[in-house]
């Protein structure tokens, strides 16, 4: 049953409540940009504004955050001097001391963190334990469905901002790229749940933005994305890649995704919109393979292209990417939230090697056996 879980002693001016967190790897550098770039489309312009201001202390709620993108958000939010509950179900470790980062750092940021433990699926519970504290701004990283997020709804009717994460996957494949935010949305993509969401957001009448990430990396990234690549490379085995290898994708760094949640944060430009969040440059598959063998220091891969058509892997991905053109226009959040990318592709490719991979910490054990239906075969495509 869903509870409320004390971790450690509430300071004199904090709720009764009280958690930890585990702290971003890395500081972000400074963010003070003024960014002039014209949009190539007309943005929508805001309905309504916003109560909450960027400035004042809040009291944010965050819908997961123990993972990976929600534990560099909350180091900034903590930093900033907003009160941060994280809401789990308490399975994994709330904290963990992590690269470059002293014990005395750890101490301190762990000590502001506060955990609300239950089951978000858990609606009446939801209900009751989020109207009990009158959190002022949610953000939701782990929302999938339209029902998770109404009972946050119903709880909290002063809500002054719900902050959703949401998916650039949620676009209609298109010939015309890359994405802008007014494209046609694919409402039969696997990622429909968060369009759904999106919609309900909007019916609420709630201040509400919507971040679209496109394939997201970095340090803690339990998706194979990165990793897929840097086991291979560690291996020294040879990198296969569908078809040509030239489809042209896109990638952002976790702690530039985690910015950018911060900068919609009582930006009343914010106020009811969607915005692509990615890196600045396009890559293609087989540039991708180079890239991640130059930030990590590995010689340059051999890399061997196949029709992914004469191959049978059952249920096994032999790829982590979608095989198509698939990559986003962040000119909008770049001309209104004051915000641009801090990692290149390459610098931001070594920040996950150096911080994770590098030393030895990885999600998933390496998996070849794709690899080897590919290689064993001679029906290869050659660069």
């Amino acid at each position: 049953m869903a509870r409320l879980v004390v971790l450690q002693q509430a300071s004199p001016q904090s709720p009764k409540l009280s958690s930890l967190l585990p702290s971003s790897l890395s500081e972000f550098n400074g963010s003070a940009f003024r960014i002039a770039i014209k949009s190539r489309r007309k943005a929508l312009q805001p309905n309504g504004s916003f109560q909450v201001t960027a400035s004042s202390a809040k009291k944010i709620l965050i819908m997961g955050g123990t993972r990976f993108i929600g534990v560099f958000l909350t180091r900034l939010l903590v930093k900033d001097g907003h009160q941060v509950t994280l809401f789990t179900r308490g399975k994994a470790s709330i904290t963990q001391q992590l690269p470059g980062e002293s014990d005395q750092e750890y101490k301190e940021f762990k000590s502001k963190v506060l955990h609300l433990k239950g089951d978000r699926k858990d609606s009446e519970f939801v209900k009751s334990s989020l109207a009990a504290e009158g959190f002022e701004v949610v953000y939701d990283i782990n929302g999938r469905e339209a029902v998770e997020a109404e009972p946050i709804l119903d709880a909290l009717p002063n809500l002054e901002q719900y902050i959703y994460c949401s998916s650039a996957g949620v676009y209609l494949k298109s010939d015309l790229l890359p994405h802008f935010e007014s494209d046609a949305v694919d409402p039969k993509s696997r990622h429909k749940g968060k369009l759904e969401t999106e919609s309900l957001l909007d019916s609420k009448g709630v201040n509400w933005t919507s971040l679209r990430p496109v394939y997201i990396y970095g340090p803690l990234n339990y998706n194979p994305v990165e990793e897929w690549f840097f086991h291979r490379l560690k291996a020294g085995r040879p990198i296969p890649i569908p078809n040509s290898g030239v489809q042209i994708t896109q990638l952002g760094h976790v702690k530039d995704l985690a910015d950018a949640f911060v900068k919609v944060l009582g930006n009343p430009k914010a106020s009811k919109q969607v915005y692509n969040i990615s890196g600045s440059k396009y890559v293609t598959f087989n540039g991708l393979a180079r890239a991640c063998a130059k930030a990590a220091g590995f010689p340059e891969p051999e890399i061997i292209n196949y029709n992914p058509k004469e191959f049978d892997f059952g249920k096994k991905k032999a790829f982590p990417f979608r095989d198509q053109h698939f990559f986003a226009s962040i000119e909008k959040a770049q001309a209104e939230l004051n915000w641009k990318p801090e990692f290149g592709l390459i610098d931001g490719l070594a920040d996950s090697y150096n911080l994770d991979f590098g030393r030895g910490t990885y999600r998933k054990e390496a998996d070849f056996s794709t690899d080897d239906i590919i290689l064993g075969k001679s029906l290869v495509l050659q660069n």
